[in-house]
């Protein structure tokens, strides 16, 4: 088969008993099923041995984080398509057949992912994807179906094909050759935002990136790390600044950096008066592991920019996503003023 679905599982026994199974059944027509495993010590490798011995196992030996862990075990994986799937993910009949015929429609399309709904919340959509991601002018994601903490009912109303500016790590189809030919994850960010960095690094050497509702999963979310978690916040926050550092295109990006910061620290004020101190003490430590890295990041910033050719930034949002949800008190997608999207190719980030 020229079709890998890999999931990559870290202490993740409770899901590969929930949710490996149907994996296997609605996938055996189309795809190998291969576990990578990131150094468990719950007892997952044994389960999987004892009750899915045809399932593909890569055993990693140690935890390298979601980015790092992908990237040790595709390399030991042929295929010309990968699905990366996460553990606490339910597929449904028909998700591999849909999502690639969407992707095959064209040959500049690098990756896409299905309709993500949450799978405690049946109906409304899943925070990790939703119906396709996009990003604002200042590194915030948000996507169709969910803006912040807000997430929308499924009533049909993203029941289309369509670019999107990135797509969900959480069940994403991507060709190997994509993959590949921008080294994959960056493994510096270990967990979270590192989906936006690989398809903002597709992007900027012209492949595309799209979103179908020909197929869907149901997603738990917070599997490996909960989304009520301290730690989730310093990733995110941090690796946030890490990719926005990288990959926005524009000669006034010191000055992105610090409007980033200070909306940075207006949150950390509204985690403070909201009783989560944690959460708020999590965004400093990520500044100043950012602060850190700076350097590093300058250079990866002009490595990139050299390796740029023919950059489609389809997607972003040349408005403040944050503005436009905590001031204007827009709560979804079509509120949003479509008029600063990014359609097709352009010379900047806006």
């Amino acid at each position: 088969m020229d079709t890998a679905v890999v999931i990559l599982n870290w202490n993740g026994e409770q899901w590969l008993r929930t949710f490996l199974p149907g994996v296997v059944e609605r996938s055996r027509a189309h795809a190998r099923v291969i576990v990578a495993d990131n150094g468990s010590d719950d007892g997952s490798i044994a389960w999987l041995r004892s009750t899915m011995p045809e399932v593909e196992l890569i055993e990693l030996g140690s935890n390298l984080g979601f980015a790092g862990g992908y990237n040790a075990a595709l390399r030991q994986v042929d295929a010309e398509y990968l699905i990366l799937l996460n553990s606490d993910v339910e597929v449904t009949e028909g998700w591999i057949p849909g999502l690639k015929e969407f992707l095959l429609r064209d040959d500049r399309m690098a990756a896409c992912q299905p309709k993500v709904l949450s799978h405690g919340r049946r109906g409304y959509f899943e925070h990790a994807g939703a119906a396709g991601g996009f990003i604002d002018r200042n590194g915030y994601p948000f996507c169709r179906g969910r803006i912040f903490e807000i997430t929308e009912k499924d009533h049909g109303q993203y029941d289309d094909d369509r670019e999107v500016f990135w797509a969900t790590g959480a069940c994403l189809l991507i060709r190997a050759e994509a993959f590949r030919q921008v080294d994959g994850f960056d493994a510096s960010l270990f967990a979270h935002m590192e989906e936006i960095d690989l398809c903002w690094r597709l992007r900027r050497t012209g492949w595309r990136i799209g979103y179908t509702s020909r197929a869907t999963v149901l997603h738990v979310g917070g599997g490996a790390l909960g989304y009520g978690s301290p730690r989730k916040t310093y990733l995110n926050f941090r690796n946030s600044l890490c990719v926005l550092t990288k990959n926005l295109r524009s000669r006034w990006i010191l000055g992105r950096i610090i409007r980033r910061l200070i909306l940075d620290d207006m949150a950390a004020l509204k985690f403070i008066l909201e009783g989560h101190a944690a959460h708020a003490w999590m965004v400093g430590r990520a500044h100043r592991h950012f602060c850190r890295r700076m350097p590093d990041l300058l250079r990866e910033r002009r490595r990139l920019a050299a390796l740029e050719h023919d950059p489609d930034l389809t997607g972003q949002y040349g408005r403040s996503v944050a503005y436009d949800r905590f001031i204007l008190g827009h709560k979804t997608f079509p509120q949003l003023d479509q008029r600063a999207f990014n359609t097709g190719r352009t010379g900047k980030d806006r």
